[in-house]
C-alpha cells in the first residue's frame, strides 16, 4: 500500500476525527491534489445517498488508493460497520485499492475469508469479491485500528459499481415485496399496519394461517416472529422471506401449518434505522433490541406497538403465543445458531432445546453445537429475554443468528459462503421444522396431492415423513417461491 503523508486524517476510535463525518457522501469527485479543470475519466466519483447508502468520507492516499470511513449510526457514533456506496466515472482496467479504515468492532469475520458484496450496471446480480483480494489487519497509520482493504480493478467504463457489506434488502424492496403478496388475495395471508416509525414508515405485521383460525372464539396457537431490529443485519430479511414464502405456498407442509398454527410476523421493526443505512441503531440513536422492557410510544414506536399486541395476546385466554423468534445476523460466527433462555425449571430448560435440535436435523447450515442459552445482565433487554420472563413455561423464546459470510458443512472444514437464496432456504427450514416439533407429519398425507415437480428423496431425516414429504431445503415451492 502506499505511504500516507504526514497530514492524513486518522480515524478514531470512537469518536475522533467522526465528528468530520456529517452523513453521506453525495457524487463526490476524488481530484489529484492540485488538480483544475474538469473531472477526467479515472477520478472517481463516490456515492452514498440512496436508500440504505452508508459512505461518510474519501481520502485519497495515492492516485490508486483510498480511504473510506463509514458514517456512524444517526445519532450514535458508537456503530460504524455497514457500508454500502458506489463508484462511477472510471476509467477502463483501472486499479484501485479501497481501505475501510474506522470499523467499530475489531473482530470479524474478515479474518475468515470473508468480502464485501459488489454489483455493476451491466451485471446486477450481487457477488463477493475473491477472497484473496481482501485483507483485514491492524494499521499503525489509523490509531492501530483495524482496516479492511480490498483491491479491485474497474472494467467497464459506463458502469456504476456499487460495494456493500451484505446483500443489502431495502425498506423499498420490503414494501414491493409486501405489495406483491397483497395483490394475490390469498385468504389465509393478511398484512395490516401495527404502527409507524418515527419518520413514518410502516410497521408491517403479516398474519399466516387458515381463515378458520381467525374466526371469532376460535383458540390459536400463535408463532410470533419478528426480523430487522437491527438494520445493517441484512440476512434477517432474507431468513424473513424464506419463512413467508413457504408458508403461503401450496406446499402440502404449508398447508397443514396454516391449518394448525397462527404465524404472526413483523419483518422490519427499525425501518428508519433501514431505510438510513444504520449498522444497529433507529433514527434516534437507540439500539432498540436492548428496550423491550419499557419501550417509550415516542421514541421507540415500532417496539412499543410489537410489544402492546404481544401482552393482548398473552392475556387472551383463547390465544397460546407458543414461540417468539426474532431474527438477527452475526457478525463473527459461522453457520446459522439459535440463543435460548435459562430456566430454573429443568424440564422446561430441556423442552426449550428441542426445536433447534429438531431444526439443525432439517438444515445443514443450522448448527446446535453454537446455539446457546444464557442469561447475562448485557441481554436483558432483548426481546428473547424480556418476553422470555414475562411469558409462561409452555412458550419459547429464541433469538435465530445467521453468519453474514458463511456455514460449515457437518464433516467437513470448508466454508460454503451465504447467498440471498441460502438465506432464504435456511428461512423455509425454519417454517417446516414446526411440523416436526407439533408431530403433524402423518396429516401431510391427507393434504398431498401429486405436484410433478415436486422430489420424493429415498431416505428421510426426520421421523414420520410421508411420500410428499420434499427433500431437506425444499428446494421448490410448487406456486409458493417467489424469487427475489
Amino acid at each position: 500500500m502506499a505511504e500516507r503523508s504526514q497530514t492524513a486524517p486518522e480515524a478514531g476510535n470512537d469518536m475522533g476525527n467522526e465528528d468530520a463525518i456529517g452523513g453521506n457522501v453525495s457524487k463526490y469527485t476524488v481530484l489529484p491534489s492540485g488538480y483544475c479543470g474538469q473531472p477526467k475519466k479515472g477520478h472517481l466519483i463516490f456515492d452514498a445517498c440512496f436508500e440504505s447508502g452508508n459512505l461518510g468520507r474519501v481520502d485519497q492516499v495515492s492516485e490508486f488508493e483510498y480511504d473510506l470511513f463509514i458514517r456512524p449510526d444517526t445519532c450514535n457514533p458508537r456503530f460504524r460497520v455497514w457500508f454500502n456506496f458506489t463508484v462511477e466515472n472510471v476509467k477502463e482496467s483501472q486499479r484501485v485499492i479501497f481501505n475501510i479504515v474506522n470499523f467499530s468492532k475489531t473482530k470479524s469475520l474478515y479474518r475468515d475469508g470473508m468480502a464485501p458484496m459488489v454489483k455493476s450496471t451491466s451485471r446486477p446480480k450481487w457477488q463477493r469479491l475473491p477472497p484473496k483480494n481482501v485483507y483485514y489487519y491492524r494499521c499503525p497509520d489509523h490509531r492501530k485500528n483495524y482496516v479492511m482493504s480490498f483491491a479491485f480493478c474497474f472494467d467497464r467504463e459506463e458502469d456504476i459499481y456499487q460495494f456493500a457489506y451484505c446483500y443489502p434488502y431495502t425498506y423499498t424492496r420490503f414494501q414491493h415485496y409486501l405489495d406483491s403478496l397483497q395483490k394475490r388475495n390469498m385468504d389465509y395471508f393478511f398484512r395490516e399496519q401495527l404502527g409507524q416509525s418515527v419518520q413514518q414508515r410502516q410497521l408491517d405485521l403479516l398474519t399466516i394461517t387458515s381463515p378458520d383460525n381467525l374466526r371469532e372464539g376460535a383458540e390459536q396457537k400463535v408463532v410470533f416472529i419478528t426480523g430487522r431490529v437491527h438494520p445493517g443485519e441484512t440476512p434477517s430479511s432474507f431468513v424473513c422471506q424464506g419463512i413467508i414464502d413457504f408458508l403461503i405456498s401450496q406446499h402440502p407442509i404449508a398447508r397443514v401449518l396454516r391449518e394448525h398454527l397462527v404465524f404472526k410476523i413483523a419483518p422490519m421493526l427499525n425501518p428508519d434505522g433501514v431505510y438510513l443505512g444504520n449498522y444497529r441503531c433507529s433514527l434516534m440513536g437507540f439500539d432498540l433490541n436492548r428496550h423491550w422492557l419499557d419501550p417509550s410510544p415516542w421514541a421507540h414506536p415500532t417496539l412499543h406497538g410489537v410489544k402492546q399486541l404481544i401482552i393482548q395476546m398473552y392475556n387472551d385466554p383463547k390465544t397460546s403465543l407458543e414461540f417468539y423468534i426474532d431474527i438477527h445476523a452475526h457478525s463473527t460466527m459461522m453457520n446459522g445458531f439459535m440463543y435460548g433462555n435459562i430456566f430454573e425449571d429443568e424440564e422446561r430448560f430441556q423442552r426449550q432445546a428441542i426445536f433447534p435440535k429438531l431444526l439443525c436435523q432439517n438444515a445443514e447450515d443450522f448448527s446446535y453445537s453454537s446455539t446457546s442459552f444464557n442469561r447475562d445482565a448485557v441481554k436483558a433487554g432483548t426481546g428473547r429475554r424480556f418476553l422470555g420472563g414475562l411469558l409462561d413455561h409452555t412458550s419459547y423464546c429464541y433469538t435465530l443468528e445467521v453468519s453474514f459470510y458463511s456455514y460449515i458443512i457437518g464433516g467437513t472444514t470448508a466454508a460454503v459462503p451465504y447467498t440471498e437464496e441460502a438465506y432464504m432456504k435456511l428461512g423455509r427450514n425454519v417454517a417446516r421444522t414446526f411440523l416436526d416439533y407439533y408431530r403433524l407429519n402423518p396429516l401431510v398425507e391427507r393434504v398431498a396431492i401429486p405436484m410433478p415437480r415436486l422430489r420424493c428423496p429415498t431416505s428421510l431425516s426426520w421421523p414420520g415423513a410421508s411420500p410428499w414429504t420434499p427433500l431437506v431445503g425444499l428446494e421448490d415451492l410448487s406456486q409458493g417461491y417467489l424469487p427475489p
